[in-house]
C-alpha cells in the first residue's frame, strides 16, 4: 500500500507544477492593465503608474515574476491581492466557509436523491417510473446551471416568493461570524427566524450546484444496482427467505456503492471549484464569486490562487479516490 501511495504522490509534483504554469501564465493573457483597472477613472500618470508597478513587482520580467511566485507558494505564501493588498490566504480563509457550506449541502442533496431515484429506477427497471427518473436525469446532466439558475429564480423567487433572490442570510438579522457556515452561526445565535432565513437563502443556490451531481449519482446507482441484482448471491439470499428489503438494501445496494462512492468523490472536487456560476447568479460571498471578481479586476495573486487552490482540491479528491480504490481492491495497487 506504501508504494502504491508513493508512486500516486509522485504523479502529483509534474501535475502541480503544470497547474502552477497555467495559473500564472492565463490570466496575463487577459487584456488589460491591472494598475489602470484597480486605479478606475482617477487620473493616472507615468511616474504613479510606474511607481506602483514596481511597488507589485510587475515591471520584473515574466521569468523573474514567476519564479517569486514559486517561491512564495513554497513558503506558504499566495501573495497579497493586487486590490485591496489583504494578503490572498486570508481573503480565502474569510470566504471558504460560504462554499464550503454551499457545496456539502449540494452534495448531501445530491446522495439523498440520487440514491433513493437510482435505486427505485433500478427496482422498477422499463416501467414508467424508471423511464421518468432516467429522463429528468438526462435533462438534470446537461441543463446549463446559469440557465437552470435562473429559472429557479424566476419560478422560485420571483414568482412564488418562497425563496430569496441572493444573499446567505435576510439583511435584518446580524449573526455573528464564529465558524462561517451561516446555519451553525445562525443555530448558535439563537435570534427567531434566523435559521430559517439562512436555510431558505441556502436551498436554492444548493439545489442548483447539486442538480448534475444528483442525476449523474442517480445513473450510475441504477446501473450499478442492476448489474449486482444478478448476482447468485443475491438469489441465493432471497431464497432463504430474506425480506425483499433487507436483499436490496442490505446486499445489494452496499455492494452497489462502491462505483457510486467513486462518483461521489470526483464530485466533491467539482462541487468545491465548480461554484463559480452559482455563487455569481446567486451573489453568494465565496470563493467562485471573490475569482470572478478577480478575474474582471486583473488581480493575478487572487485568481493564480484560485485557480491553484481548485486544481489542488481535485488532485486531492483524487488521490484519496485512488487509495479507498486501492484499499477495496487489491489489483488495482499491484496493477498501478
Amino acid at each position: 500500500m506504501l508504494n502504491f501511495l508513493l508512486r500516486r504522490l509522485a504523479t502529483l509534483l509534474p501535475t502541480l507544477l503544470g497547474v502552477t504554469v497555467v495559473a500564472f501564465g492565463l490570466i496575463r493573457l487577459v487584456p488589460g492593465d491591472p494598475i489602470a483597472i484597480m486605479m478606475g477613472e482617477r487620473a493616472l500618470d507615468d511616474a504613479t503608474h510606474a511607481r506602483l508597478m514596481h511597488e507589485m513587482g510587475l515591471d520584473q520580467p515574466l521569468w523573474r515574476q514567476y519564479l517569486d511566485y514559486l517561491g512564495g507558494l513554497l513558503h506558504g505564501n499566495l501573495g497579497r491581492s493586487l486590490v485591496s493588498r489583504e494578503p490572498v490566504a486570508h481573503e480565502f480563509a474569510a470566504l471558504f466557509p460560504a462554499t464550503a457550506e454551499l457545496a456539502l449541502t449540494a452534495l448531501l442533496m445530491a446522495i439523498v436523491l440520487g440514491l433513493a431515484l437510482g435505486t427505485g429506477a433500478a427496482l422498477k427497471r422499463g416501467s414508467l417510473l424508471d423511464q421518468g427518473v432516467m429522463g429528468v436525469a438526462t435533462v438534470g446532466y446537461s441543463m446549463p446551471v446559469f440557465w437552470w439558475g435562473l429559472i429557479l429564480i424566476m419560478t422560485f423567487s420571483v414568482g412564488l416568493g418562497w425563496t430569496p433572490v441572493s444573499g446567505r442570510v435576510a439583511v435584518e438579522y446580524d449573526i455573528p461570524r464564529l465558524t462561517g457556515f451561516m446555519l451553525i452561526d445562525a443555530a448558535l445565535h439563537d435570534e427567531p427566524g434566523a435559521w430559517l432565513s439562512a436555510l431558505r437563502h441556502l436551498l436554492l443556490p444548493a439545489l442548483v450546484l447539486g442538480t448534475s451531481t444528483t442525476a449523474v449519482i442517480a445513473r450510475m446507482t441504477r446501473s450499478s444496482l442492476l448489474e449486482v441484482l444478478r448476482e447468485d448471491y443475491l438469489r441465493s439470499a432471497r431464497a432463504r427467505g430474506l425480506s425483499p428489503m433487507r436483499v436490496v438494501v442490505v446486499h445489494g445496494l452496499r455492494n452497489a456503492l462502491i462505483p457510486v462512492i467513486t462518483v461521489i468523490g470526483l464530485k466533491v472536487g467539482s462541487l468545491l471549484a465548480g461554484a463559480v456560476l452559482t455563487e455569481t447568479i446567486f451573489s453568494w460571498p465565496g470563493i467562485g464569486k471573490w475569482l470572478i471578481d478577480a478575474i474582471a479586476r486583473r488581480d493575478y495573486p487572487v485568481v493564480q490562487a484560485g485557480i491553484l487552490i481548485s486544481a489542488c482540491t481535485f488532485i486531492a479528491v483524487n488521490l484519496v479516490v485512488d487509495l479507498l480504490y486501492g484499499i477495496v481492491n487489491p489489483r488495482i495497487r499491484r496493477e498501478a
